[in-house]
């Protein structure tokens, strides 16, 4: 008897998905087998699998925010108000948040919290971030993390209703999610080189070069930056920050700033400017005609909270009935509430002489020297293997080496219908048990492999692994060479 097909396949879904990539799946599958192999006793040539792909400070053994973990329990649970386990501005803290709550449970919706009054503590967080510049709260919404933002925003910006598709420039490395998003939206992606050569500057010419090339198929109206960037860990400088502004106002783009690992900045010398901060003291020729819109949320940062899933988008001169029908569509997708609660307590910072400020000041202290210091480690290790190059690391979490990957790799990948890279990391897998992303994923430029390494481990189980991929990439150009 024939099977009925049924009404939901792979010819009848909606086609955008198919192409949807995750960077991973091939890798996190047989991490999987792998470990379960291990837990059986079958013999591996090590221990453990090491994940060294994620950005989640927490699974790599830091622990949380003090204070923010601690007003998340008294909000979620309020008779610990009565506990003497918690500093006093801790308790405050979450009286003041439990008091705009409805029925003063994190459970409720929550709806006239999370719209008014945690968008006012935004607006006033981001006025002492950029120096005192007017933010104005009924330009933000909350999200639930900075990913569910970035879908939502670029979802908006497509409209292929003319002639031409609408067209989304990102830099190239880029984060997987803008490439599946912009397949998802069924809008074209056009690339723009960031300079390796030169730390991965922003060259604004790359940038006008890609825009008027793509004219030529699609509409581009989205011009996207990470900064911090990831994955490579570079910071813009002011100057490059004000010659992207001057491009968006040309050639009228909105400007997506991905700005999450803004509190990740480590390296001497290198400063974090918001755009919007750049922007409005560039004058009101800019301030007044660009388009901006900016994400930040608690994953990154001192929080590392990549679980609680909270964060917020401002909006720069979007015109308001655009942003009315963005607060219709996150209607049906509010954050949960112990994530907002999560990222309202750091929204206010601590002052000198609260009961938690130096338990506070020190964990932040602790992250971003280990980053400095693991970045510095990074590039020393890898720098000295032949056939690996990383340039310096700035900020965010990550190394991004570039790696030698002999010809005959190189065919031997083709001929297994994978790329070059992924096929180094999955040996690299089987043979030392480590994790790394290959840069196809991410984008790079022709003729060129990386991988992304993350820099968030202890500074020693760091080296151990370090020199584990230097090794294996000696025994690897060795043998296909």
């Amino acid at each position: 008897m024939a099977t009925r097909k049924r009404l939901l396949n792979l010819d009848t879904m909606n086609q955008a998905v198919l192409d949807v990539e995750d960077p991973l799946g091939s890798v996190i599958a047989r991490e999987v087998e792998m470990q379960q192999e291990i837990n059986q006793g079958i013999k591996k040539p090590f221990d453990k699998v090491a994940c060294c792909h994620l950005g989640d400070l927490q699974l790599m053994g830091y622990p949380p925010c003090t204070f923010l973990r601690q007003v998340a329990a008294l909000c979620t649970y309020p008779e610990l108000l009565d506990s003497d386990r918690f500093p006093q501005d801790a308790k405050q803290r979450a009286r003041d948040i439990i008091k705009q709550l409805a029925n003063g449970s994190v459970g409720s919706y929550n709806m006239t919290h999370i719209n008014y009054e945690v968008n006012q503590k935004v607006a006033k967080f981001i006025e002492r971030r950029d120096g005192g510049i007017p933010s104005n709260p009924r330009d933000i919404l909350v999200s639930d993390g900075a990913t569910q933002a970035i879908l939502a925003v670029l979802a908006m910006a497509v409209n292929n209703e003319g002639t031409l598709r609408t067209g989304i420039m990102v830099s190239v490395p880029y984060h997987p999610l803008y490439a599946d998003t912009i397949r998802l939206n069924e809008a074209v992606k056009v690339e723009y080189l960031l300079d390796e050569e030169h730390g991965w500057a922003v060259n604004v010419d790359n940038i006008r070069e890609s825009l008027y090339a793509a004219r030529k198929h699609c509409d581009p109206r989205v011009l996207c930056v990470i900064n911090p960037g990831n994955p490579t860990g570079h910071v813009l400088s002011r100057d490059s920050m004000e010659e992207i502004i001057r491009l968006a106002a040309q050639e009228k783009l909105l400007l997506f700033a991905d700005e999450v690992y803004q509190d990740n900045v480590f390296a001497p010398g290198a400063i974090f400017h918001s755009f919007k901060k750049v922007l409005f003291e560039m004058g009101p020729e800019y301030s007044e005609r660009v388009q901006l819109v900016s994400v930040n949320s608690i994953s990154k940062g001192i929080s590392g909270e990549c679980g609680l899933r909270s964060g917020y988008v401002e909006f720069v001169n979007v015109d308001p009935e655009v942003f009315g029908y963005l607060y219709i569509l996150k209607s049906y997708e509010l954050p949960n509430g112990v994530g907002v609660v999560a990222m309202e307590s750091l929204l206010e910072p601590l002052q000198p002489g609260d009961p938690s400020y130096e338990t506070f000041q020190a964990e932040r202290r602790t992250l971003l020297n280990n980053l400095a210091k693991n970045a510095r480690l990074a590039e020393e290790i890898l720098n000295r293997a032949p056939g690996i190059h990383c340039n310096p690391i700035q900020g965010a979490m990550y190394a991004y080496p570039r790696i030698h990957i002999p010809d005959t790799a190189i065919t031997l990948a083709q001929d297994q219908g994978v790329a070059p890279d992924a096929l180094f990391c999955h040996l690299l897998l089987e043979d030392t048990g480590i994790i790394l992303l290959d840069g196809t994923s991410f984008g790079q430029a022709a003729g060129t492999y990386h991988v992304r390494l993350s820099l968030i481990h202890p500074p020693q189980e760091l080296k151990s692994t370090l020199q584990k991929i230097v090794e294996f990439h000696a025994r690897f150009v060795q043998e296909y060479s």
